[in-house]
């Protein structure tokens, strides 16, 4: 499986924006649709994002769509969350996650084989 690491986590005010990054290495992170999920203290996880292979098609959940972006880039091997307009209610462990199923993308937690460990994004009031 690839190993995935998330970084740019942290504590922000309400209207500010963030970008999370997600490293991956160990196999061909171009063979992999990636996502992007967050659980807030109390709540179950919750999918947030996902993208193709080719970057040529994403998709939200509603509760995102218009203010969070997901990006990849497979020369890097990093897959990215650009989040704006942050509010309290976006206070979470956020985790991307690598699908190696053959599909152009995926919603669904038990689709995704591979997570990180998460980071926390706090935003306050």
């Amino acid at each position: 499986q690839v190993q995935l690491v998330e970084s740019g986590g942290g504590l922000v005010q309400a209207g500010d924006s963030l970008r999370l990054s997600c490293a991956a290495s160990g196999r061909t992170f171009s063979n992999y649709v990636m996502g992007w999920f967050r659980q807030a203290p109390g709540k179950e996880r919750e999918f947030l994002a996902t993208i193709s292979l080719s970057t040529s098609r994403t998709y939200y959940a509603d509760s995102v769509k218009g203010r969070f972006t997901i990006s990849r880039d497979n020369a890097k091997n990093t897959v990215y969350l650009h989040m704006n307009f942050l509010n309290p209610e976006d206070t979470a462990v956020y985790y991307c996650a690598a699908s190696s199923r053959p599909g152009i993308w995926y919603t669904r937690q038990v689709d995704f084989a591979s997570w990180g460990q998460g980071t926390q994004v706090t935003v306050s009031s």
